[in-house]
């Protein structure tokens, strides 16, 4: 059985998380990078929850380190469960295993069922491509139209670009 403690932000406040998870008996503490740009923000988690085996536990110190709503956290327990890993949370004393693992299942379900759906987030268009449409013949409005952003947001590409 391997513990691998997960951290959701390595920052100057990990390293007491970071400890707290080694003294839990976790053999391995894995933190999420601050991430930059398009850079996935769970991305360890993710490679924590492809590597995880059968009779590995997941530790984390809280709950919410595993997402910011319920539905979230639902996916990491769904990824857990059909590994054959285990969620353990230090505070308060949880873990997805037996009968508190099926309350807390619950709980989140009933949480994740009055939540608003997420928003997409609109990812911003690259200067590139909107150069590239320019280059094309298209216009500054048609260009906003096809990208879904401003016609603003169009005018200040290409003009960081002539810059």
């Amino acid at each position: 059985m391997l513990r691998i403690g997960y951290v959701r932000l390595r920052d100057q406040d990990s390293a007491a998380e970071t400890a707290t998870l080694k003294a839990l008996g976790c053999h391995v503490v894995r933190a999420e990078e601050p991430h930059v740009g398009g850079a996935d923000e769970a991305a360890v988690l993710l490679s924590i929850l492809d590597f995880v085996g059968a009779g590995d536990q997941l530790v984390v110190t809280r709950l919410n380190n595993l997402g910011a709503s319920g539905r979230a956290i639902l996916d990491v327990l769904d990824r857990l469960q059909q590994r054959g890993a285990v969620l353990v949370v230090a505070e308060p004393e949880l873990t997805s295993e037996g009968a508190g693992g099926r309350a807390l299942r619950a709980a989140l379900e009933a949480v994740a069922s009055i939540e608003p759906h997420p928003v997409p987030r609109r990812r911003r268009p690259a200067a590139d491509e909107i150069l590239e449409l320019q280059r094309a013949g298209v216009g500054p409005v048609e260009i906003a139209r096809r990208l879904g952003v401003s016609r603003m947001t169009v005018w200040r590409k290409l003009k960081a670009v002539e810059a």
